[in-house]
């Protein structure tokens, strides 16, 4: 069959190779971690431009980030940015010249492009395209972030990781339905699984899996331990070493800890300052002591009243035989010490929820979330110290910042309400935690005797 035969033509293929009795009875069979056809070059680069994703700058309201995608022949493109209007005619622009950076994939050799854009006004539209191999982008709408006192809408996800364009859609498309004012969207690693010869594919499709929000939002990624690879597998010199699609694929603040300069970072919007950790460095790399010392800096001179740190290795996990206790030894006493309100958490592909160490104070609140379809199940300590907990679940987060209440809500591939509370005071000192439990459905257990897991559907008990 020819590599390039339409995907019509495949699917056709496989429907009338499928037995007669097993369509009839309709059984289901294994769907693979992505839908590109073996052979097949879905995502291969070319002169017009592609992935672009909009990230924020160190201070959200005066810049933001932006990076794209094209064939190799394109090197050092342009931006074009012009304050939103209601004409189109887009009237005279700016440009902002990016750098680029080549990296070959199974879907051919691409260069990957950067562009920091800084200098703009808060709380105000701007329109920007980006350049490619004589072509254009369509122009895009971002919002710069507004006064710390003005209300914020943010969205946070777990793990995405498999199965992206399948079933990690519905849940990022219904999150937008359910938050359409929001401006800044968190992911807390493991975006893909990788390092299996099929990491192109798996971040185009993530690509296609959040759609829109890559632009009307601004979007800041954690790493996640599938964001690296291993390096000399099953060898004594066995090591992770980071994917070649993070460092090219997101234009993120260059403020990290040393160590992991290009894996973790921190920004202020709107009232909040975010502090992006790189938990796989700090567990398998040794970075716990540095990534802990610049935490606690970072933190110490946070000119708001709201601090979230992301993270994708949870301080407590909540599937059976996990403990990173690195992070715990190092990280988790900055965190309370500084009082950090949300530590937003992925890995564990479950939901859970749990407080700090001082049960009696309100902040921080430790979460754990997933997207994906990848499922785990609830350990016995999870479920005698986290609540709400959650398994066989995909869902999303919703956080509202207005004044001296942050909101949270989390939310099931449906939209419907898993877990609520509220956080109340002006200062960490004085605030207090609130339940909110009106509209929530009940727990969720897995039902069956196993859970979904990976691109076998295999399953983890």
């Amino acid at each position: 069959m020819p590599a390039r035969l339409p995907r019509l033509l495949l699917l056709s293929a496989a429907l009338l190779a499928m037995p007669l009795h097993a369509m009839a009875a309709g059984e289901t069979r294994v769907e693979p971690n992505t839908l590109v056809p073996e052979g097949v070059m879905r995502y291969a680069p070319s002169v017009f431009p592609d992935r672009i994703v909009a990230s924020p700058a160190q201070d959200a309201s005066t810049g933001f980030g932006v990076s794209w995608r094209t064939a190799a022949s394109v090197e050092a493109p342009i931006v074009e940015l012009v304050i939103a209007g209601d004409s189109p005619d887009m009237g005279a622009r700016r440009r902002i010249a990016a750098r680029s950076t080549s990296l070959e994939g199974e879907n051919g050799a691409a260069q990957f492009h950067r562009a920091e854009v800084d200098g703009l006004q808060p709380d105000t539209l701007y329109a920007w395209r980006v350049q490619g191999g004589g072509t254009w982008s369509p122009w895009m709408q971002t919002r710069t972030a507004a006064a710390a006192d003005a209300p914020l809408t943010l969205l946070y996800f777990g793990d995405t990781q498999n199965k992206n364009a399948s079933l990690s859609t519905r849940v990022l498309r219904e999150a937008h339905r359910q938050a359409p004012d929001a401006k800044l969207a968190l992911f807390a690693g493991d975006l893909v699984s990788g390092g299996d010869g099929e990491d192109d594919n798996e971040w185009g499709e993530w690509f296609d899996a959040v759609g829109p929000l890559a632009t009307m939002v601004v979007n800041a990624p954690a790493p996640g331990n599938h964001e690296y690879w291993e390096e000399f597998e099953d060898t004594p010199q066995e090591r992770r070493v980071l994917g070649g699609h993070w460092p090219r694929t997101f234009a993120l603040p260059a403020n990290g800890a040393p160590g992991a300069e290009q894996t973790s970072y921190w920004f202020d919007y709107q009232g909040v300052r975010v502090v992006v950790l790189d938990g796989t460095s700090a567990l398998d790399l040794g970075t716990a002591e540095a990534q802990a010392a610049w935490l606690d800096r970072t933190l110490a001179a946070n000119p708001h009243p709201w601090s979230i740190a992301l993270i994708h290795q949870p301080m407590y996990s909540p599937r059976q035989d996990r403990d990173n206790v690195a992070l715990r030894e190092q990280v988790l006493p900055v965190l309370e010490r500084r009082r950090v309100d949300l530590v937003l958490q992925g890995h564990d592909h479950v939901y859970g929820r749990r407080p700090g160490e001082d049960a009696k104070r309100a902040t921080p609140q430790y979460l754990v979330s997933v997207v994906g379809a990848k499922q785990y199940r609830l350990s016995d300590g999870a479920r005698r110290d986290m609540a709400p907990t959650a398994e066989d679940t995909q869902l999303f987060q919703v956080i509202r910042l207005d004044g001296d209440t942050l909101h949270y809500e989390s939310r099931t591939a449906t939209g419907r309400l898993y877990d609520a509370f509220e956080i109340r005071g002006a200062t960490p000192e004085t605030r207090t935690l609130h339940e909110i439990t009106e509209g929530r459905i009940a727990p969720r257990d897995c039902a069956r005797d196993e859970t979904l897991k990976g691109r076998a559907d295999r399953c983890w008990e």
